[in-house]
């Protein structure tokens, strides 16, 4: 009789997993091909980002007042870090790499300007100067936004929640 209860209950274990695997974004969101995970094509940034902004405000765990007031600051600072990178991820995984044109940022402009130019080769020295020239204001531009949107936050912040801020990679 134990033997068949323990036989039962792992059945059941294993229709209650497979009934959740089906129920999820692209059949199990196992990254595969048409699954919700990394790869999965099915990526949405929107969500992403709420995700992160929740998981933010948990670990904070400030209430629905506060978090009025804290929440646009912290977006501002992951939309300044976004804008900071530049890009990445594309082939080479170099500054500006895999953008999309449509919402570029001045620093994901200026990155591929400056891989164009150096992929075409015809290049002279002075334009590659330009471009690199333009390339380093944009980013400097956007660490200072960056430290400008940081700082806006933290005089917002209990120590406690700077902490969890700078522990989470969101502030220095």
């Amino acid at each position: 009789m134990t033997r068949l209860a323990f036989s039962m209950a792992l059945l059941c274990v294993f229709i209650s997993f497979s009934t959740f695997a089906q129920q999820q974004p692209g059949g199990g969101g196992n990254g595969g091909p048409g699954g919700g995970g990394p790869g999965g094509g099915n990526f949405d940034p929107a969500q992403f980002r709420q995700m992160m902004m929740d998981r933010v405000r948990e670990q904070l765990t400030a209430p629905d007042d506060e978090w009025k007031v804290l929440q646009p600051k912290i977006e501002a600072v992951m939309a300044a870090q976004r804008d900071s990178r530049g890009g990445g991820g594309g082939p080479g995984g170099g500054p500006g790499a895999g953008n999309r044109q449509g919402d570029d940022s001045p620093v994901q402009r200026a990155s591929r300007e400056l891989r164009s130019l150096l992929e075409n080769g015809a290049a002279d020295g002075d334009q590659l100067k330009q471009k690199l020239d333009a390339y380093r204001d944009a980013r400097a531009a956007a660490k200072k936004k960056l430290q400008d949107a940081q700082k806006g936050l933290v005089e917002l912040l209990t120590p406690r929640q700077e902490a969890v801020l700078v522990n989470m990679g969101m502030l220095d």
